[in-house]
């Protein structure tokens, strides 16, 4: 009976074991959202949850719909401003950036409230073929001269491509079937999300300056930076700690060498210099005083081939960003006639 009660312990004690080693190996794993994505010279992801939960005391001023927006709304009941959760995205750079995807594609998988019957109503509706791959149904959307791809492929998520085939909505797919395994991914996942900070809310790993690309340079809020399209880029938005009211930006340059990168960290600092000097001048609002707090908080820093960014973004900011430079916050009803008070 000794014996049998020791195995019996063993056995929970290894167990237990098991499930801490499971629980921490599922901690430093990317989001499952970012493994099901295809192979891609970039990728950025973003939890919305954190991001309302900052702004929820922002009684900001609702934005005016589009009317496709609005009956998007209607007919499927999905509201992508409350309703999506997670977004992940990659990049996949085109041969030809005159083509109808320009420089480049996209591949994504969203989580959150959005799927459904009502959903799948509307792409019946709007989808000029379908094909179905792995048991899943692909509605094609046609989007301005291209396809765009989009396929339910769980109770809360939805895999979406505009690339020129359909190999990369089949890899989501196929992904999406082995995605229990914490560490799986794309080769841009593998080879960088380990520099990620465990509390980003948003992230990009890989050449995720392609979307900001024009004439071969990449630009940020009207500024051309000192780097090359194809720069290796870890950027990421994290809470300030300890008191997370406002958010730490962090954007890392892997430069092909040394020289390479104490080059593009003298010429970033100088940047800097510039852009706060030239922003001065502006009229106080929401979105001018958050870029003057980013700029002023920017540090530009080099440790061996990485040029690194580091700053402070306000809340302010964020909100002009979300709801536009020339939107301001809503002052908050008084206490005794807010909405729900009573309860």
């Amino acid at each position: 009976m000794h014996r049998r009660t020791r195995r019996t312990l063993l056995g929970v004690a290894a167990a237990l074991v098991l499930l801490a080693v499971a629980v921490f190996l599922r901690s430093k794993a990317p989001p499952e959202a970012a493994r099901l994505l295809p192979e891609s010279d970039g990728i950025i992801y973003i939890n919305l949850k954190p991001f309302r939960a900052l702004l929820r005391h922002q009684h900001l001023r609702p934005t005016k719909r589009v009317p496709g927006y609005q009956e998007f709304i209607d007919a499927t009941g999905i509201n992508w401003e409350k309703d999506l959760d997670q977004a992940a995205i990659a990049l996949h750079r085109m041969k030809n950036p005159n083509g109808p995807n320009g420089p480049v594609a996209y591949s994504m998988v969203l989580v959150g409230k959005i799927t459904g019957a009502r959903l799948n109503a509307w792409l019946n509706a709007h989808a000029s073929s379908r094909s179905t791959y792995a048991g899943h149904t692909i509605y094609d959307i046609p989007s301005q001269g291209r396809t765009v791809r989009v396929s339910q492929i769980g109770y809360n998520m939805l895999a979406i491509s505009n690339t020129p085939t359909p190999e990369q909505i089949h890899s989501i797919i196929d992904r999406h079937s082995t995605a229990a395994w914490p560490f799986a991914g794309s080769t841009v996942l593998q080879q960088h999300y380990h520099d990620v900070p465990l509390l980003a809310m948003a992230w990009g790993v890989g050449q995720i300056g392609l979307p900001f690309s024009k004439s071969g340079a990449i630009s940020i809020f009207g500024y051309s930076l000192p780097l090359p399209t194809d720069s290796t880029i870890v950027a990421s938005l994290a809470p300030s700690l300890p008191v997370p009211s406002s958010l730490h930006l962090r954007v890392e340059e892997i430069a092909p060498d040394e020289q390479t990168a104490e080059s593009q960290s003298a010429a970033l600092a100088t940047l800097v210099t510039m852009a706060r000097g030239a922003i001065a001048p502006l009229a106080p609002d929401p979105a001018n005083n958050g870029l003057k707090e980013l700029l002023k908080t920017a540090k530009v820093t080099r440790h061996r081939d990485r040029v690194m960014v580091t700053a402070t973004l306000p809340p302010s900011f964020l909100i002009a960003l979300v709801r536009g430079k020339n939107s301001t916050p809503k002052p908050a009803p008084a206490p005794e006639t807010a909405p729900g008070a009573a309860k």
